[in-house]
């Protein structure tokens, strides 16, 4: 009531005009679907329940701008809009509009305090084994082949050879000796893929057989004789788990540990808010990535798009997965947005043990590229800085003791275990090496903890998605 009372609605007909052909007979509103697919969403309702709803509810029918006795719509009208829904960018697209409308209401405002963090989806596929991935790759095969295939011109794919084959393929998957089943798995796969190649004019091959393909690359080698072989830890190497697939059903699931308490298959979601303590708080940004990626590699996306909606903060709270030194000043130079969040320790031996001289005990001069040791040597040599392989990681400066200097000084097992005997010192260019003190030293400060704080109020939004509205889990595959 307070949306269609104050905002006469979140959207209109004309933000859907591209979605629809001009021409064909006017079809039902756009902008009163996308109102009835949120109260779906928040309400738990089926199609089916949906559809009474707007027929018989008088809310429902305030809330669409609806005369009393409009008799609604078919349910299935539904289904056919989320489809139209799921293409391209156009969900971000109405959160677009929606906050543009909530943002000249005054509900939401540019530059003020937001937060954001992220939870696990578990992607729409079972849990399988090495051995029922490949098993279960050759079925979905075999279906798509079912459903496509000219069977007219193939006779060794009609319905009889797949039947035949899937059959095969189901009893391979529960036997004792996993490497001996992996390899009958892998040669039947390879077989099946070259038949295919030399009836390619009555198979296109489709999704499935390309997963398939993939598949079997990442889970098979050939030796030195040709032979196809199971990968294992060993000899040939498995892939990792950025790049592992794990369901030939959807190919961008991936599986994630993180520590010993959580591990799943699917992906990630990252939920933005504002919480200024002077207004409601509201959803600015949600977005869902790979569960590989790191978190930090999400809030480059975050700012663009809050920017792009005129909706940046001018402080943003987050965790200690999205802070890096990268980002940190990445943020500040392109987006004037001050990102507030733990930075990573020092990774230092002596730092994790308490004990002998850790990297912020030396003296850095940037002016004369030296580093001076708390014993008074000075460094004799200056290399860098070189690129890191992490996205999210600061190039490293890497200043040089040699053996002369570190082997005399009596706290040298204190300072170094390498065994040439001396101690190197790697730190961040001087930029961000200032903002690195900077950002440690203002978050040891009680006023920095107070303002953090509200950083945790992002907590009961998640479990609000999670446990209220079933966003753990993905309600589709791909």
């Amino acid at each position: 009531m307070w949306v269609r009372d104050r905002l006469d609605g979140l959207w209109c007909d004309e933000d859907f005009a591209g979605w629809y052909p001009r021409d064909g007979r006017p079809g039902i509103s756009p902008a009163q679907l996308a109102t009835v697919c949120v109260l779906q969403f928040l309400l738990g309702l089926s199609d089916r329940q949906a559809a009474e709803a707007v027929r018989c509810r008088i809310d429902f029918k305030y809330a669409m701008a609806m005369e009393l006795d409009d008799p609604g719509f078919h349910h299935s009208v539904l289904a056919d809009f989320r489809e139209r829904l799921a293409l391209d960018d156009r969900a971000d697209r109405l959160l677009d509009l929606a906050l543009a409308r909530l943002k000249e209401a005054g509900l939401v405002r540019e530059r003020t305090t937001q937060r954001t963090d992220s939870t696990h989806v578990l992607a729409a596929v079972r849990d399988l084994t090495r051995l029922e991935l490949v098993t279960e790759a050759v079925r979905a095969v075999l279906e798509e082949v079912a459903r496509t295939a000219s069977h007219g011109e193939d006779p060794g794919l009609g319905p009889g050879g797949v039947l035949a084959q899937a059959d095969r393929a189901a009893v391979a998957a529960p036997p004792v000796l996993v490497d001996q089943a992996g390899q009958q798995a892998g040669d039947d796969a390879c077989r099946l893929l070259e038949h295919l190649h030399r009836h390619a004019p009555a198979y296109r091959p489709g999704p499935q057989a390309e997963a398939l393909r993939r598949i079997l690359v990442q889970n098979y080698y050939r030796d030195t004789a040709g032979r196809l072989r199971w990968r294992t830890a060993a000899d040939g190497g498995l892939p990792p788990s950025s790049a592992a697939i794990v369901s030939p059903y959807d190919t961008t699931a991936r599986y994630v540990r993180h520590g010993h308490i959580i591990s799943w298959k699917g992906f990630a979601a990252h939920v933005t808010e504002t919480c200024a303590s002077d207004s409601v708080n509201v959803i600015t940004d949600v977005a869902t990535t790979s569960a590989a990626t790191n978190d930090g590699q999400a809030l480059p996306g975050i700012h663009t798009r809050l920017a792009r909606r005129e909706l940046l903060p001018a402080e943003h709270l987050v965790d200690g997965g999205y802070t890096s030194l990268v980002h940190l000043e990445r943020a500040a130079r392109e987006h004037q947005v001050t990102v507030s969040g733990p930075l990573p320790g020092n990774p230092t031996r002596q730092h994790r043990r308490s004990e002998g001289f850790d990297r912020d005990d030396f003296h850095i001069d940037f002016d004369r590229r030296q580093v001076t040791c708390p014993r008074g040597q000075v460094s004799q040599g200056w290399h860098g800085p070189y690129p890191t392989s992490s996205p999210t990681a600061a190039p490293l400066i890497v200043a040089r003791f040699t053996k002369s200097q570190c082997q005399p000084c009596p706290d040298r097992p204190r300072c170094t275990t390498s065994r040439e005997g001396a101690r190197n010192v790697g730190f961040p260019p001087r930029e961000l090496r200032d903002l690195q003190v900077h950002v440690r030293t203002e978050q040891q400060t009680p006023e920095w903890k107070a303002r953090y704080a509200v950083r945790s109020g992002i907590e009961g939004t998640i479990n609000e998605f999670a446990h209220g509205h079933g966003m753990r889990r993905c309600r589709y595959r791909g």
